[in-house]
């Protein structure tokens, strides 16, 4: 092969390679029989047999910077100057799967040609759908996550590189959730669209009342069900208005709000039986008198979980119960300092049955107003079942009665979704040590439960021990899993890097994610989802 780095004239045995006028090549690989070969150009991957034949031609995105063949000969892989990474087979070079990473080397996302595609937490809503809705309205752009319960499908993408083909991996993938489940047409499922028409993106307010006036739209025609308006992420106004779907034609509304005397984030989320819109979020900053410092008002609510003494004797862990007393305790230090009161349930071993879980779930949405904050913690055992549905295991649970038994992950969902404050999700869930190996945890895969609980339609900010499908660690001299003993280090003081005397739930984060990696010498990930309508904000204070 000549002239094929970064020439429009390569030639393989001298003999020039079929290109088009101006397409310039920049990558080539060999396969590793030797009959076949994979160029990439400036517009195209392109493959060709041994005597310079073209084989097939698969337009790219952008300049395809490097190529390589798989060791077995059947797919090509090649990284894309947009900052993606594509699998080719080589048999017609049909793209099998698409993966991107964030330069912040913590989100990525992975998805098929049809869409289907699993994400880290916060990953989901690099891609998305881009409707055009004709030459007389501007094209709508659906987020990935507007299609959360549809298009996430771990399960497909398990098996894309394996079969080749989607249509495979999805009817294998169906057989072993027991049913055929195929994904709705976007066009026909598709979720609200809301505009904030004022205040306008980077206002200033003096006072704390303010009109917020909006307007909505339901592309399919179905009706709107509910409106709610959200400041940092708390629910302070919901109507249902039950508009009549009006297709292109927005209906234009208004509510009145209450705003905190400081700079806000101000979000209108609306619904229709697709499920909830993409936020339209506008930022705010606050210009009058510095309110006058006064005693705490919030209260915090806080419900610990920790499940270790299972009925089913095989599934005991030795440390959830601990961590959840552990942090329940760190945080009752609070009253008096951030908040001014701190209420408190505690539900360890035996008591942490699926109705006192329940229960405890109905009593923090009840008791947390609009201007209190509730955290909610859960230790234990967390399992997927064969359809990806997430559940927490209660100490009375039945393996072989999931459904009965287990706490599905949609009623923490629920109760997250209508708690009116702010709420912040702790979990520290794992399968158990006699199965995963002595002082191992490993969870279910996470990445959905965070992506929608941290949805702007949930609004909670979640903070999961460990990413994706890793394991969590528990050592004796910790007495506590390697999650809640940076957890609560943090929230006692040690997130303040700054010396502010406060630690906010960034400054939370941060330090979670390095005492964990210091402790575990870099076998954990704890991972972090954050809804976009939430500003950082203090939790604790020292």
């Amino acid at each position: 092969m000549t002239g094929w780095e970064g020439g429009r004239t390569p030639a393989l045995n001298g003999q020039p390679l079929k290109l088009k006028d101006f397409e310039t090549s920049f990558s080539l690989a060999l396969s590793p029989d030797n009959r076949r070969l994979v160029l990439g150009t400036s517009w195209n991957v392109r493959a060709f047999g041994a005597d310079g034949a073209p084989l097939w031609q698969t337009p790219a995105p952008d300049t395809v910077w490097a190529v390589n063949v798989s060791g077995d000969g059947r797919v090509a892989a090649a990284a894309i100057g947009d900052g993606s990474i594509r699998w080719y087979r080589m048999e017609d070079g049909r793209e099998i799967l698409s993966f991107f990473p964030q330069a912040d080397g913590k989100r990525w996302v992975l998805w098929t040609q049809t869409g289907y595609y699993d994400a880290s937490s916060g990953g989901e809503d690099m891609i998305g759908w881009n409707v055009n809705n004709g030459p007389d309205h501007a094209a709508d752009f659906f987020p990935a996550s507007r299609f959360r319960e549809a298009f996430h499908r771990p399960d497909v993408l398990d098996l894309a590189l394996r079969t080749l083909d989607e249509d495979k991996a999805l009817a294998a993938a169906n057989v072993a959730r027991g049913g055929d489940v195929r994904a709705p047409s976007v066009l026909t499922a598709r979720p609200p669209v809301v505009e904030i028409l004022s205040p306008a993106a980077g206002g200033v307010f003096t006072a704390p009342d303010m009109a917020v006036k909006y307007a909505v739209r339901s592309p399919g025609g179905e009706d709107i069900t509910a409106v709610r308006v959200l400041v940092d992420g708390a629910r302070v106004g919901e109507e249902r208005p039950n508009l009549a779907g009006r297709g292109f034609e927005p209906s234009v509304l208004a509510a009145k709000v209450a705003l905190p005397e400081r700079d806000v984030v101000l979000s209108v989320v609306a619904e229709n039986q697709n499920g909830p819109s993409a936020p339209a979020t506008v930022r705010l900053k606050w210009t009058g008198k510095p309110a006058a410092p006064s005693a705490p008002a919030a209260k915090l609510y806080v419900l610990a979980v920790g499940a270790g003494a299972y009925a089913d004797k095989s599934l005991s862990l030795a440390y959830p119960a601990k961590d959840a007393r552990d942090f329940a305790a760190a945080m009752a230090l609070q009253k008096g300092r951030l908040y001014g009161e701190v209420v408190t349930r505690v539900l360890t071993d035996e008591a942490a049955t699926k109705e006192a879980v329940l229960e405890g779930l109905d009593w923090i949405e009840r008791q947390t107003t609009q201007h209190d904050v509730a955290m909610i913690f859960l230790a234990g055992h967390g399992v997927n079942d064969k359809n990806g549905d997430y559940y927490f295991l209660p100490t009375t649970v039945d393996l072989e009665k999931l459904r009965a038994s287990g706490l599905p992950f949609m009623e923490v969902q629920k109760t997250i979704r209508n708690i009116a404050g702010k709420t912040l999700f702790f979990v520290d869930t794992c399968h158990s040590g006699s199965i995963m190996g002595a002082g191992r945890r490993g969870m279910g895969d996470l990445n959905g439960v965070i992506n929608e609980l941290s949805s702007a339609g949930n609004g909670a900010i979640v903070f999961a021990a460990s990413t994706g499908r890793q394991y969590s660690l528990e050592k004796p001299e910790w007495q506590n899993g390697a999650f809640t003993k940076a957890l609560v280090e943090g929230v006692l003081g040690k997130a303040d890097n700054r010396r502010t005397g406060r630690v906010t739930f960034k400054m939370l984060d941060l330090y979670i994610s390095e005492r964990v990696k210091e402790l575990t010498g870099g076998e954990q990930t704890p991972t972090t989802g954050v809804p976009g309508t939430v500003e950082d904000f203090p939790i604790a204070a020292y």
